[in-house]
């Protein structure tokens, strides 16, 4: 870098500080040039191999040509006349396919929205108004966005929730597994029983069954630490929701779209969802997202009762028709295994090389480690957490945290990655664990 660029550098981060509010956190200091598949580059032209994928919103990668090329051509015909306006072809063509690829062979709709958060709150709307109910009912260690709705259906107070309250009522948060911390006198199957038990005991001691408009559940927990729930208790949850006249709403927002190595999440427990909330990697990095389901369920809602100004925007459509086409044309649900795989792998060396390693999870691609301070007492290792993903993003390896303690590193590599950008940023990443 030049004396002259990186006197331009210091100067954005000077104002960064004086113009943008320090609630917007950054993992480290550097300032993006260009981005290509999973690797960025800064004004430097030093790379760094991306972990992260903007928090799990670009499974095809970085400027993906075929993205790049749609998104331009939209630009050159309109950019927003707004669907509730002036109809156009992008939304249409992008609901059909979003209704035909989500699980379930009934007759769907699909409503497009901007934010994951937008997704989840009409989804308790429309479930609402279908159901002439209040409550919500979502699950210890959730995430479900950061608005006012959103929050209150949240389980991590700091960051997300601390003095922003007061919270939307009539919300309510399940028992949901954590196998890794079931205790050590129970067998793994009469722990899923118990959580079963224990499900079914909220709905007497918290909250009514015919009072709840909605069940969300994350597939895979994400903030949550990449929590993976065992298929007998998704399964109970969905045949309560059944026998109780219940919504039940797969929030699908980082599961998503090949991840977790099937195109939704919830396809590995055998169920189907009647609604499902879609975003991040849906328009590769554009604000797009949606609600999909049960076409009664969604038809409930009267003209103008739903909706928005910048509401499934045409240009992020162009993207997202292209994102389907990618994820089928490259097997990126294919890719996915094949990834999560070697991240796996390598989790395991390092495992047998360092005490702190707790627990090793994955669904496809959607990769965690648990950080402990010994295996035999799981006590959460924040402290380690944040020096390895400190150190990498220092040196090259873009990398998160999750986890209701902070002790959970995650993986959302784009599956698109190349095996010569996948072995770099794992070199790194065992430099990190070796420090």
């Amino acid at each position: 870098m030049t004396t002259v660029e990186q006197a331009r550098d210091d100067i954005l981060r000077t104002k960064r500080n004086k113009y943008i509010p320090r609630g917007v956190s950054n993992g480290n200091v550097l300032i993006a040039d260009h981005a290509k598949g999973a690797t960025i580059t800064d004004h430097a032209q030093n790379e760094w191999i991306d972990f992260a994928g903007a928090i799990g919103t670009l499974n095809v990668g970085h400027s993906h040509p075929k993205i790049t090329e749609a998104v331009k051509a939209q630009v050159d015909k309109f950019l927003h006349p707004g669907f509730n306006v002036v109809m156009y072809e992008g939304y249409i063509q992008l609901a059909e396919r979003l209704c035909q690829l989500t699980p379930g062979s009934f007759d769907k709709q699909a409503i497009l929205f901007n934010s994951g958060a937008e997704a989840v709150e009409n989804a308790v709307k429309i479930a609402r108004k279908y159901t002439n109910r209040q409550a919500v009912v979502t699950f210890t260690r959730g995430f479900h966005g950061r608005t006012n709705l959103t929050m209150g259906m949240t389980s991590k107070v700091k960051p997300y929730k601390f003095g922003f309250g007061p919270f939307a009522p009539e919300i309510y948060q399940a028992p949901y597994p954590y196998l890794y911390h079931k205790p050590d006198t129970m067998s793994e199957s009469d722990y899923i029983d118990q959580q079963i038990e224990e499900f079914e005991e909220f709905f007497i001691s918290t909250v009514a069954p015919e009072t709840v408009a909605c069940v969300v559940m994350e597939p895979v927990q994400g903030e949550g630490g990449f929590i993976i729930p065992p298929k007998k208790f998704v399964q109970f949850v969905r045949a309560f929701c059944e026998k109780h006249g219940i919504v039940f709403v797969a929030d699908e927002i980082q599961t998503g779209f090949a991840r977790t190595g099937k195109l939704f999440a919830m396809e590995h427990f055998d169920v189907i969802p009647d609604l499902v909330t879609v975003s991040k990697s849906l328009a590769a990095g554009l604000p797009l997202s949606g609600v999909v389901g049960r076409k009664e369920i969604l038809h409930a809602a009267e003209p103008g009762e739903l909706g928005g100004t910048f509401a499934g925007n045409p240009v992020a459509c162009a993207a997202a028709l292209q994102v389907l086409d990618i994820i089928e044309e490259e097997k990126l649900v294919e890719k996915a295994e094949l990834l999560g795989k070697k991240l796996e792998d390598k989790l395991i060396t390092l495992s047998k090389e360092h005490a702190f390693i707790g627990d090793i999870r994955r669904l496809g691609a959607m990769v965690a480690v648990e950080l402990v301070t010994d295996q035999n007492s799981k006590f959460p290792n924040k402290t380690k957490a944040s020096e390895i993903v400190n150190y990498a993003n220092g040196h090259g390896l873009l990398l998160l945290s999750a986890g209701l303690k902070g002790n959970v590193i995650r993986f959302l590599a784009p599956l698109v990655i190349s095996d010569e950008e996948l072995a770099k940023g794992l070199t790194i990443l065992e430099q990190a664990f070796n420090q």
